[in-house]
């Protein structure tokens, strides 16, 4: 484990040149603003109705898909049969794919879990009233640190995860980044098809998961690992072998 904390440093070294300016006021402003408009248009109607019951039974359906347990034990399996495969496969070729399945492991875990503890941080410390106790406390009622999940409802933490786990894709893979986007917003939503939480709530999650996979994506490249950094700033994913099918850099 020294070893390969020691090879992310050098890798980190290595780049040397500082990171360029990646524009992302408007992107921030959008999501700020798509936060506070859904509070005030969305919120107190969802929070004063009742899903119907074909609704809720739907939302309870897909809603599992958030969790993000088999998220983080998919990416840890991901990461350590990658590693296996390193050590067993021969070909430099091979080894290259076993590598890039370790690392996208590894962006995997660290996304998911990372934002999914800072929403969960966030929640606690914000303690905003879930949709449930709304006919009593409305909407703006909050209660930091409560320790209590009837005061936990802002950012959704199904959301965040599902919103990194699906922005994580749609930067590995942007040929796919519209299909990722909509399973995001879809997953995102059954939180409010439960009961669970507010628009403003899932929406707060998504962007939360969607900024905190770009900032990852970021320190990867930065690192020369699955990415390399546009001249804007924008994280591109790596091509894993070069049209010569010489293996690429990881």
């Amino acid at each position: 484990m020294r070893a390969f904390w020691a090879s992310l440093n050098r890798r980190w070294r290595r780049s040397g040149a500082a990171m360029p300016p990646l524009r992302w006021q408007a992107c921030l402003f959008i999501s700020l603003n798509a936060v506070i408009l859904s509070m005030l248009l969305f919120d107190a109607p969802i929070g004063a109705s009742e899903p119907p019951a074909l609704v809720k039974h739907l939302g309870e359906m897909m809603t599992g898909f958030g969790d993000s347990a088999w998220l983080i034990y998919t990416s840890i399996l991901l990461f350590f049969q990658g590693r296996a495969g390193y050590k067993l496969v021969k070909t430099a070729r091979s080894k290259a794919q076993a590598l890039y399945v370790s690392w996208i492991g590894a962006y995997l875990f660290a996304t998911v879990v990372f934002s999914g503890l800072l929403a969960n941080l966030l929640k606690r410390a914000i303690g905003r009233a879930r949709p449930d106790h709304f006919r009593d406390y409305g909407m703006f009622s909050f209660a930091p640190f409560s320790g209590h999940a009837a005061f936990e409802s802002f950012p959704s933490g199904h959301s965040t995860t599902v919103g990194a786990f699906f922005a994580a894709f749609a930067l590995l893979y942007p040929r796919y980044r519209v299909v990722f986007i909509a399973c995001a917003i879809w997953l995102g939503m059954t939180r409010v098809m439960v009961g669970a939480h507010y628009p403003s709530d899932v929406i707060a999650g998504l962007a939360f998961g969607g900024w905190f996979s770009l900032l990852t994506a970021i320190i990867f490249a930065r690192c020369g690992l699955l990415f390399k950094l546009a001249p804007d700033g924008w994280p591109i994913a790596k091509r894993l072998f070069s049209d010569t099918k010489k293996p690429g850099a990881l």
